[in-house]
């Protein structure tokens, strides 16, 4: 018995045969999104290299890569390996943004690193040794970024004395290489005109740090850092050599609320069906946890679970595993049941990483399926 199309759908001129719930990116918007940044970069001389745990895309990286960026970053060696084919004609360049430990990923880590110039962010004497043994074991070498801690409080090491601390023990291996420092300002959700003051205090963080390593003649060849908030202030920072943001291709509520872009910016949305009105006050949609995560909006916690787009008035109050439940009480008009409507999510990442696809919506309107190559890349 021959299996069913799980996908029979692969081009489409109308929304009315794409099945929801589904997520819709605006190419333009994308592009938009992408060349903005590069834009920004080129003018202040410092280089990106988005995070692709946001859009997990071939076709997307490529786009970045081709408007510029100098490499990409991922969280996990999944994403690495899925997403090589976007440096299609030249030496792939990856920096995995997250500690390698375990000798499963070491493993593949220096397989990678066969291939391609493979960097990774490492805070901690034994994550330097377990990388070092695969590395040795397959005859490679791998860059390293120590990781310095400006504010987070989620990896890297407080001070610049366990950073010098990290980086002698990997001058001091033979089969890693320091690159420079890796740093995370993640903690700075200020509006963009009140950030020169945490910035200021990010930059002499780094500074200390750059200065003792100067002083023991200590490679900082990258600096890097960045966040999808600070992106368009990363020039405040002058220690950064290239940023990492990776919503800023998409956008969602969180930075529309946060104030570090408009909704017009926003080039993803979940289209989803009405499916009931039989509570009053109340519609169902067809998209619950297992679409939008349950991720509240940080600048905004109790403003819902996302934007209904045609109906901004609407509260999306509730989310279990495949429903939706939204408050229409303060809607002049409310939707109907078959009706579709467009919801931008409070954080888009999470949110693509559960589809298999997505739809990719050209100018003229037209649809086609886009694969989420690394969706589901967890290790």
């Amino acid at each position: 018995m021959q299996a069913a199309d799980t996908h029979p759908v692969e081009h489409s001129t109308s929304f009315d045969s794409v099945p929801t719930p589904a997520i819709v990116m605006s190419a333009v918007r994308v592009r938009c999104n992408i060349e903005r940044l590069a834009s920004y970069a080129a003018a202040h001389g410092i280089a990106v290299r988005p995070h692709t745990k946001t859009h997990k895309s071939v076709d997307i990286a490529r786009q970045q890569l081709v408007a510029g960026a100098g490499g990409l970053t991922v969280a996990k060696l999944g994403e690495a390996e899925a997403l090589l084919p976007a440096f299609e004609g030249r030496e792939a360049d990856l920096l995995v943004a997250y500690p390698v430990v375990d000798t499963p990923r070491t493993q593949r880590l220096a397989r990678l690193a066969r291939t391609a110039t493979v960097r990774v962010a490492l805070d901690t004497i034994a994550a330097i040794e377990a990388v070092e043994s695969a590395a040795r074991t397959e005859g490679v070498t791998i860059g390293v970024l120590v990781d310095l801690d400006v504010g987070m409080g989620r990896t890297g090491v407080p001070t610049a004395d366990a950073l010098e601390t990290l980086a002698q023990a990997v001058v001091a291996t033979r089969g890693l290489r320091l690159d420079g420092i890796f740093c995370y300002p993640g903690h700075i959700w200020a509006k963009t005109g009140e950030q020169a003051v945490p910035l200021g205090i990010v930059a002499a963080k780094l500074e200390e740090a750059i200065d003792r390593f100067d002083r023991r003649g200590l490679c900082r060849d990258v600096v890097s850092g960045g966040s999808t908030p600070t992106a368009y202030q990363s020039h405040l920072v002058p220690q950064v050599t290239e940023i990492r943001p990776g919503t800023t291709v998409f956008n969602d509520m969180n930075t529309v609320r946060g104030g570090f872009c408009t909704l017009d910016d926003c080039a993803a949305s979940i289209i989803c069906t009405v499916v009931s009105d039989a509570v009053g006050g109340q519609i169902v949609l067809d998209g619950g946890t297992k679409t939008f995560t349950s991720d509240r909006c940080g600048p905004a916690p109790d403003s819902g679970h996302g934007h209904v787009v045609e109906y901004p008035d609407a509260i999306i109050t509730k989310l279990s595993e495949e429903h939706g439940q939204v408050d229409v009480t303060r809607c002049a008009k409310r939707p109907r049941v078959g009706e579709r409507v467009s919801v931008i999510p409070n954080h888009i990442c999470p949110c693509i990483n559960l589809q298999d696809a997505v739809w990719w919506q050209e100018a003229d309107g037209g649809l086609r399926r886009l694969a989420i190559d690394a969706r589901g890349r967890l290790s």
